[in-house]
């Protein structure tokens, strides 16, 4: 006979759980046996105590076979990526056409923002028609024809974690790594996966502020990902500066449209996005190393290939057919757009991306709780990499607004979020460190 208690009571007193209570357990949480207090009381035992990676596996496994698990039958291997979040990272949008592009198959499963990080599924709303949650039917066909389908989530996957991820939200136990490890990789690991590529973030923009921090959870994605059977390796990426031009949802799609045609790139979200797509590539065996795998991420980049895949996954799934040459026709703009000028002159040196996050927020392009509605018009864009001159007066970004007096008060803000020095600081790669399964 299944006693929760008896499961709680194992880790609250530093012993490691077995496969048979973990699954029951998580059966439990899933079925309605097991009460709120019981799932805090087990998250905030294994907040102090932790989990061994074994227990992190069979967690994972358990939360990930509680909802549906997609089986495919693709002549190429199945890839996704997955990001920590920060401010201005729409890479997911344009890495999953190149990746395609390439040979893969990237059934990607996405969320909303919360607090200051964008949610690629916010910007995919803010194309008319697109439909973010297509039948199971359309999605499978989106993947198989294209290659990438960039969807949200649906109730059936990983139901379990989804309570367990409220109880916790609720409970101060968000930050244990065995509980976002598990809550991560249960439901990227109900695709189907062969292969995953993790984007762990780190600094004043990030969840994780500390680098070291960082590559703790990166580790343990990393090794239990690969315990379940998916070929998982990952990268520590700086978030101390706005990883792209804009920030804010149709503002991002303009610069994925952009950067997928070849108009502009900016450099930081470039690097970030190929380092990505080279990794899923070597994950999904497409490439023998990095170096041939970047090769075929530009390729498909610069031939054109990957926003013909991007245009037609719009279309396909319920966008216009003409977005790329027509996007002022359907994507929506603020009434007020207004530029920021620099206080002073010199090399841009630092950033606030948290503040610059908020800053969205406060213009009401999004969410502090999952049930606020958003405005997909609004946010910043023209943000100006570190390492860039300006002169006192010059334009550094420009305030999209539906309220003269939210504009007025995030163009304040804005002098206090941004640094200059009177010399050249070279900026460095924005890749920390990658990390690989043993």
């Amino acid at each position: 006979m299944f006693i929760p208690q008896e499961v709680i009571l194992a880790k609250r007193d530093g012993k490691e759980l077995s496969s048979s209570q973990i699954q029951q357990f998580v059966d439990g949480i899933t079925s309605g046996d097991v009460t709120d207090a019981q799932i805090s009381a087990l998250a905030m035992a294994t907040f102090f105590n932790g989990m061994t990676i074994p227990e992190r596996t069979n967690l994972t496994l358990a939360m990930r076979d509680s909802g549906s698990v997609m089986q495919w039958d693709l002549p190429g291997p199945v890839v996704d990526k997955h990001s920590t979040g920060g401010v201005g990272d729409m890479a997911s949008l344009m890495l999953g056409p190149i990746v395609a592009a390439c040979g893969a198959y990237v059934p990607m499963i996405t969320g909303r923002g919360l607090g200051h990080t964008g949610g690629t599924l916010d910007k995919l709303e803010s194309i008319p028609g697109y439909q973010a949650k297509p039948s199971n039917e359309l999605f499978r066909k989106c993947v198989k024809e294209l290659g990438v389908s960039i969807i949200g989530q649906t109730d059936q996957l990983a139901p379990a974690d989804k309570r367990f991820y409220a109880v916790r939200d609720t409970t101060a136990t968000v930050e244990s790594v065995p509980l976002i490890t598990a809550s991560i990789l249960s439901k990227k690991l109900s695709e189907g996966l062969d292969g995953l590529v993790m984007d762990v973030k780190y600094g004043q923009g990030a969840f994780m502020k500390d680098a070291d921090q960082a590559e703790v959870l990166a580790k343990s994605i990393v090794q239990v990902a690969n315990s379940a059977g998916v070929k998982t390796s990952a990268l520590l990426t700086d978030m101390n500066a706005p990883l792209a031009y804009s920030a804010g949802n149709a503002l991002e799609i303009m610069e994925t449209l952009d950067y997928l045609s070849g108009t502009i790139r900016h450099p930081g979200l470039h690097e970030v996005t190929m380092e990505l797509s080279a990794a899923m590539l070597v994950n999904a065996g497409l490439a023998k190393d990095l170096t041939e795998a970047h090769q075929k991420a530009n390729h498909a980049l610069d031939s054109g290939k990957a926003a013909e895949i991007f245009a037609n996954m719009v279309t396909l799934l319920g966008g216009p057919a003409d977005l790329f040459e027509n996007r002022d026709l359907y994507l929506p703009k603020a009434k007020i757009v207004q530029p920021v000028l620099a206080a002073e002159s010199g090399y841009i040196s630092h950033y606030k991306p948290y503040e610059i996050g908020m800053a969205v927020v406060t213009l009401g392009g999004g969410r502090l709780k999952a049930s606020d509605e958003i405005d997909h018009s609004v946010g910043i864009s023209s943000l100006l990499p570190v390492g860039t001159p300006v002169q006192k007066g010059d334009p550094i970004a420009m305030i999209h607004a539906n309220s003269s007096d939210l504009c007025v008060h995030v163009s304040e803000k804005f002098k206090h979020w941004i640094s200059f020095d009177d010399k050249l600081m070279v900026p460095d790669s924005l890749i920390l460190k990658r990390i690989y399964g043993e």
